[in-house]
C-alpha cells in the first residue's frame, strides 16, 4: 500500500493527501487549474492527473465545473479519487485507470490540459519508478501528449500545457502538429528580473493565428515570500486571465 502524507492545497481550503515518497506536488498543478479558461458549467479533460490536484482546484474555483482526470498508475488513481471523495466533488470529478495512448472514452471535451513529463529521456532517472514515470519524458512524448488532449477537445476548445520554458519551442511545435494554433505563452518569473522557468502554453483548436507572448507573472518578490498576485492563485483559487498584464 502506498504510504501518503495528508495536507491541502489554495491554503488550507481543500483537503489533499498525496505519495510519501517519490513524485510530490509543486505549485504546477495549481497555476495549471487557474489558467483555464473554462466557465461554470463547462467540462474539462486532463490527463496525467497523478494525485488530483488540478482537478481539485478546478472545481473549488467553478462549482458546476464537471472534469474527468486520467492517471496510468492504479496507486495514484485511487489517491486522486478519495482526494475527490474528501473533498466533497465525487459527483461532479471523475478518474480514469488508462494510458494516454488508449483513452477509454469517445466524450470531447471544451477544455483538456496536462502539466506532462518533460525530463530529458537521456538524462539520469529517479530511483524511485513512480517519480521517474510521472517526469522522465520518452523520446516525442510531449507531441503524443498534445494530440491526445487535441482529440478529445471540441473544434473550438483549449489545450493547455505547463512546461519548463525550456521547453517553449517544443510545446509549440507540439500543439501546431495537433492542429491547434494562436497560442498564447504566459511565463512565470521566480522574481523580478530573472528568467521564467514555468510557462503555460495555451492554443485552440483549429484556430489560426501567430502566437502571443504575455507579460507574465512574478511568483515571488526579492526579499522572499509570494507576490499578491501570486498568492492569489495559490492560497485563493483565483483565476489567470490570458491576456490581461499580471505585473508584481
Amino acid at each position: 500500500m502506498t504510504e501518503v502524507t495528508s495536507g491541502h492545497l489554495l491554503g488550507g481550503q481543500l483537503s489533499y493527501a498525496q505519495p510519501a515518497h517519490g513524485y510530490r506536488t509543486g505549485l504546477e498543478p495549481v497555476l495549471l487549474a487557474a489558467s483555464i479558461p473554462a466557465s461554470a458549467a463547462q467540462t474539462v479533460l486532463e490527463l496525467g492527473t497523478g494525485a488530483g490536484a488540478a482537478l481539485l482546484c478546478l472545481a473549488h474555483r467553478l462549482p458546476q465545473l464537471r472534469a474527468v482526470g486520467v492517471e496510468r498508475d492504479p496507486a495514484m488513481a485511487d489517491l486522486a479519487r478519495d482526494n475527490i471523495a474528501r473533498n466533497g466533488f465525487s459527483d461532479r470529478l471523475s478518474i480514469l485507470t488508462a494510458d494516454i495512448s488508449a483513452l477509454p472514452m469517445e466524450q470531447t471535451f471544451d477544455h483538456a490540459c496536462a502539466n506532462p513529463p518533460w525530463h530529458d529521456p537521456l538524462s539520469t532517472r529517479s530511483p524511485n519508478p513512480a517519480k521517474s514515470a510521472a517526469k522522465q519524458a520518452a523520446p516525442n512524448e510531449l507531441a503524443a501528449w498534445a494530440a491526445a488532449l487535441a482529440a478529445r477537445v471540441t473544434r473550438r476548445g483549449t489545450v493547455t500545457l505547463i512546461l519548463p520554458a525550456a521547453l517553449l519551442a517544443d510545446g509549440i511545435n507540439a500543439l501546431t502538429a495537433a492542429r491547434c494554433g494562436a497560442v498564447t505563452i504566459h511565463p512565470f518569473w521566480p522574481t523580478p528580473g530573472r528568467p521564467a522557468r514555468l510557462i503555460i502554453l495555451q492554443a485552440t483548436r483549429n484556430a489560426a493565428g501567430p502566437s502571443r507572448l504575455l507579460a507574465g507573472l512574478v511568483l515571488h518578490h526579492i526579499s522572499g515570500g509570494f507576490t499578491p498576485q501570486a498568492d492569489a492563485l495559490l492560497r485563493d483559487g483565483a483565476s489567470i486571465r490570458l491576456g490581461m498584464p499580471q505585473m508584481p
